[in-house]
């Protein structure tokens, strides 16, 4: 018996039926993916309306059915164990397959969600983005998001977009994924406002070359667009501070001879509290594209669909600028 949503009483008894018996069945992978998504057993059974007892029951059966404890408490809260981290995703996977070819597809309501979304994205992106997340959180008061650093190593597109819900990231470092353009910004280079060497608004090449540079460095997966044409120039900089964060060079460079290079967003944002000015690079501008990916196994998984669409209608009204 599979049943998707418990809502009355006739689903919640054939649960209770589907738990009490000895063998793993489809009811139980929903439970699943309500324990490991939420993370708390008794916002897993609210979810998907079944009481805290019979979460209980259930978590115990999984336990005994993956010899593995799954949820752990550290403190007050509960977190995943490494077994159930990697099998998340691939429940995330197979339930909307099943709910599909049983014609019994999940109903996603997001004025009563509980839905988390993974996202790996980068922290300038998540400050830009921030309209669309807040448009995501008044239309569905429920759902949370999860923010992740952009992973250090070169991306196994498959294992990271099916461990996550989305990565936010720029196109040209390997990803082949289902995806749209969601923020396009370029390049500008800053400097503290007394710093000479901007002093007539812009900055030549032999300056912008002699001048101590703040890298923000995000590993060696992501080589940034403006890193990529500096590269095919020819210009090697000289790199005095790196961060791992685009939000912190601005201060960095505040009242220092540092120079950075950023996106023009992140400057204008900073530039009156951190005392910085922003010019045009000595070369010509460099596009920064973020694109909006996911796995193909999310297609059909319908809360996932619904943030697809509200994404793809913020960039077409301009409420993420373009």
């Amino acid at each position: 018996m599979y049943v998707v949503r418990a809502c009355d009483g006739h689903a919640r008894s054939g649960y209770h039926a589907s738990v009490a018996n000895g063998d793993p069945d489809l009811n139980l992978l929903v439970a699943l993916r309500a324990l490991l998504e939420e993370a708390n057993v008794t916002h897993a059974g609210e979810r998907i309306g079944l009481g805290q007892s019979t979460m209980s029951s259930a978590l115990s059966r999984l336990r005994t059915v993956f010899q593995d404890e799954l949820l752990v408490r550290v403190g007050r809260d509960y977190e995943l164990t490494p077994l159930a981290r990697q099998i998340l995703p691939q429940v995330q996977l197979t339930l909307p397959l099943l709910s599909q070819a049983l014609g019994q597809d999940e109903l996603f309501d997001p004025a009563t969600t509980r839905r988390r979304f993974s996202v790996q994205i980068s922290d300038y992106a998540a400050v830009e983005l921030r309209p669309l997340f807040s448009m995501a959180s008044a239309i569905a008061p429920g759902i949370r998001f999860d923010f992740l650093r952009l992973p250090p190593e070169p991306v196994g597109a498959d294992r990271h977009l099916l461990s996550h819900d989305f990565i936010v990231l720029t196109p040209g470092i390997g990803i082949q994924a289902e995806g749209f353009e969601v923020l396009r910004d370029e390049y500008v280079v800053i400097a503290d406002r007394d710093n000479p060497r901007v002093a007539g608004g812009e900055i030549s090449a032999s300056d912008f070359m002699a001048s101590p540079l703040v890298r923000c460095d995000f590993g060696r997966a992501h080589m940034m667009p403006i890193e990529r044409r500096m590269h095919e120039l020819d210009m090697h900089p000289q790199i005095r501070v790196t961060t791992s964060t685009l939000l912190s060079v601005p201060l960095i460079v505040a009242g220092t001879d540092l120079i950075g290079v950023v996106p023009r967003r992140l400057a204008e944002r900073n530039a009156e509290v951190a005392g910085i000015v922003a010019v045009p690079t000595p070369f010509p501008p460099v596009e920064l594209i973020l694109r909006l990916w996911w796995h193909a196994a999310h297609t059909h998984d319908a809360a996932h669909a619904w943030f697809r669409d509200l994404a793809a209608e913020a960039v077409a009204t301009g409420i993420i600028p373009g």
